[in-house]
């Protein structure tokens, strides 16, 4: 299977993972313009799954390294895939929140305030279960990254409501999501062996870890998102019959592509893991909240003609940027 030797490779892999997390909902913006957040959902989480075995086929699959996907999957302990399938609830229950809050807030603040603060969590948790790196660089960039999402969370204060998305429900919802998705990549760690190249018996490569916690989060599917769809935090109610009534082609391929963005992004992010450290990988990947708020203030006019906020979303940039600077060196210092 193809695996990364080197940190700096690592980071490259990082950086993409970070691109496609903070990209992914774009394709929510767009189709939800259309039909309900829950409905795109469904595809979205298809999109995961149909992205993480096409990986485990290809690259979990070539190279002399490590073990190939279908034996891997055959060797695995029922420990390691029940990890990896609890990663992958957790992570669902946590991204549907965050899917309403973006609906609610936009990607301006539900990413920096949810992805920020499971960023600091995430790195918390990883740092205990597997200590890389220096602590001091890694965790003074994540304070940086917190001022950063309390820097956003104020300006969005500024921020009219509106259809009853009143800022305080969609900071709250982002705060939520946020403690959630802060906890679900150790389980998935947990899973996946330590190395790669020789991965000991029972646990997980990458490309197989990616895969089960797909299948966890697709099959829970059926219960986060079937309350989402029945008892709707804001909007209206919509059934199973409107997802097949109401969906046409490209709506489809819509939800079908942000998965499958989201799900490359993670497959790559533990594959930088074998390199750079549970820590470091998920902090580095969670750099996506910058690229969100990227998006959103400068692509989607999310505080378009908001006075007094211009001074805050340029703080919170630089201190973003910093941040994840002091992350990266972390491993390198």
């Amino acid at each position: 299977m193809f695996i990364v030797n080197s940190y700096s490779w690592a980071v490259v892999l990082c950086t993409i993972t970070m691109l496609c997390w903070g990209s992914w909902a774009n394709t929510q913006k767009l189709s939800t313009k259309k039909w309900a957040f829950q409905l795109f959902y469904w595809d979205y989480s298809l999109g995961v799954l149909l992205l993480s075995l096409l990986l485990a086929f290809t690259l979990g699959s070539t190279g002399g390294e490590g073990r190939s996907f279908l034996p891997d999957l055959a060797q695995a302990d029922s420990n390691s895939i029940a990890m990896a399938i609890l990663g992958g609830v957790i992570f669902n229950l946590a991204n549907i929140m965050l899917v309403i809050a973006i609906d609610i807030a936009g990607m301006a603040v539900a990413f920096p305030v949810g992805i920020g603060l499971a960023l600091v969590i995430g790195v918390i948790t990883n740092y205990i279960g597997e200590p890389v790196g220096n602590a001091i660089l890694l965790f003074t960039g994540v304070a940086l990254v917190t001022v950063a999402i309390i820097l956003d969370a104020l300006a969005y204060r500024k921020v009219p409501s509106h259809g009853g998305r009143t800022p305080a429900k969609g900071i709250l919802i982002s705060i939520v999501a946020g403690v959630l998705m802060g906890f679900f990549y150790r389980f998935v760690a947990s899973s996946m062996a330590v190395d790669f190249a020789q991965p000991e018996a029972g646990k997980l490569t990458p490309y197989t870890a990616s895969v089960i916690f797909s299948v966890g989060l697709l099959v829970s599917n059926f219960l986060w998102n079937t309350i989402a769809m029945y008892k709707p935090v804001v909007g209206e109610k919509v059934t199973f019959r409107d997802y097949f009534t109401h969906g046409n082609f490209k709506l489809h391929t819509i939800g079908i592509l942000g998965g499958a963005i989201w799900s490359l992004g993670m497959t790559f992010n533990i594959i930088a893991s074998g390199q750079a450290g549970f820590a470091i990988s998920y902090g580095l990947g969670q750099g996506a909240t910058l690229i969100a708020a990227l998006w959103g203030v400068f692509i989607w006019k999310e505080f378009k003609g908001v006075k007094g906020v211009n001074g805050l979303i340029s703080m919170m940039f630089i201190l973003f940027i910093i941040g994840l600077g002091l992350i990266i060196a972390a491993k390198v210092y």
